[in-house]
């Protein structure tokens, strides 16, 4: 009974702690940045705080968006797609990186210099036009900076491997206020563990990605499922959805190219189906295909098993957890239950050369392959290291980062100052 006024004081203080920051920050940034507050009419307050999960949004006492490197200085929000309450939410003073939504082509060296408060849907669209693309997100409203720094498996992995494989340098903002350009030649364990050892060094106001020839594709969205991949230009999202007491399956195919080759997806469709949308279509126009954007704003949260091959019984299982959890989760306001299965080639993690390691994965072996029938006791999945923007709040870093987290220790130790380290890295998995 007696501890309820002392939480409210708490409570008072932090909220007038975090209010008094915003004043302090409204006076020390530049013109180009700019603070907004709750109930403002025609701030940004409420663009800036909102997530694609709801129930990982908080309310902050203010939000900033900086508009230069040097007005950073605290955890940002960049396309604010993960579902972990506060991982690039807070209480405190929000800080997006909105105004960082430049998307610069290189003809000459191959890349593409993209702000970190962009959205992949913004990437795609500034470069269609130069006849180039990126490896970067799947789906619609995806950030660039968290799906990046935490790995990013895209419709080209099996082509050129993961996003941060294509990455060549980072600009950087450490949390000593340094502004650094981070390639592997000038500081290689950075480099290292950037790629994918998500916001634990500084905040990230820029990436340089390699770009790759990007012409007409052929897309498919439709129901039901698939037994193989072989090809690198194809790519599968297969979903188990339970949704108003039934199972459906969505299945998007994708193809980089004009046209399949003959025959390659006739398996699928053959299949009966609901709904089909077939047809040649721009990347960006992929990434907004539904059902990929269709709960937005909803409340929910996501977890990931990571896999060495698929088998009949494992898709089995996922049915029959899809039903299970559906049933039983229902009368208690589930309104959508959604297992996603993501098959990638076994060559998905050689796109990096050995001199060229990542913090994500910690063993580049063959994964997600599928394989002939065999006893679901025999898949050992227990030592597989788990995709960190897939992964549960709370999850053990160990399971993201395994022998690599004595390195990453290492590197976050000398990343630049000591006092302001922990601050600026915000939430999120820390090491």
């Amino acid at each position: 009974m007696r501890l309820a006024p002392t939480l409210t004081l708490a409570t008072l203080v932090s909220s007038a702690l975090a209010l008094d920051a915003c004043f302090q920050i409204q006076k020390a940034v530049s013109s180009a940045s700019a603070v907004s507050f709750p109930l403002e009419l025609f701030g940004h307050y409420a663009q800036d705080i909102s997530h694609w999960a709801s129930s990982s949004t908080q309310d902050a006492a203010c939000s900033v968006q900086p508009g230069t490197a040097e007005d950073v200085s605290t955890i940002v929000k960049g396309g604010g797609h993960t579902a972990n309450p506060g991982f690039s939410s807070t209480k405190g003073v929000q800080i997006s990186m909105a105004r960082f939504s430049g998307v610069t082509y290189d003809e000459a060296s191959g890349t593409a210099t993209i702000g970190a408060g962009l959205i992949w849907d913004d990437v795609y669209a500034a470069l269609e036009p130069h006849g180039v693309n990126v490896v970067g997100g799947r789906v619609s409203g995806v950030g660039v900076a968290g799906f990046t720094l935490g790995g990013g498996y895209s419709w080209k992995t099996n082509q050129f491997g993961l996003t941060i494989d294509t990455l060549t340098e980072y600009e950087l903002v450490k949390p000593n206020g340094d502004i650094v350009s981070v390639t592997e030649a000038s500081d290689a364990d950075l480099f290292f563990a950037l790629k994918g050892g998500m916001n634990n060094f500084g905040i990230v106001t820029k990436f340089t990605l390699k770009t790759f020839p990007q012409g007409g594709l052929m897309t498919f969205t439709f129901d039901q499922i698939d037994n193989n991949v072989t090809d690198p230009k194809a790519a599968i999202l297969p979903t188990f959805n339970f949704l108003l007491g039934e199972v459906g399956v969505s299945h998007i195919m994708f193809y980089d190219g004009p046209t399949p080759p003959a025959g390659i997806f006739d398996d699928f469709l053959a299949i009966p189906h609901f709904t089909k949308d077939v047809s040649t279509r721009s990347f960006s126009s992929l990434v907004k295909a539904s059902p990929s954007n269709a709960t937005t704003g909803a409340r929910g949260a996501f977890h990931t098993v990571s896999l060495l091959e698929y088998t009949p019984n494992m898709l089995n299982a996922i049915l029959n957890e899809s039903v299970f959890w559906g049933t039983h989760l229902a009368p208690f306001g589930a309104t959508f239950i959604s297992y996603d299965i993501e098959p990638f080639l076994s060559t998905l993690y050689t796109h990096s050369p050995p001199s060229s390691p990542s913090a994500y994965p910690p063993h580049p072996r063959p994964r997600l392959r599928l394989h002939p029938p065999q006893p679901l006791l025999r898949l050992d999945i227990a030592g597989a290291a788990l995709y960190p923007n897939y992964a549960l709040a709370g999850t053990p870093v160990a399971r993201l980062y395994g022998g690599n987290l004595g390195r990453l220790r290492e590197v976050k130790g000398g990343a630049g100052g000591s006092g302001r380290r922990d601050a600026v890295g915000g939430g999120g998995f820390k090491f």
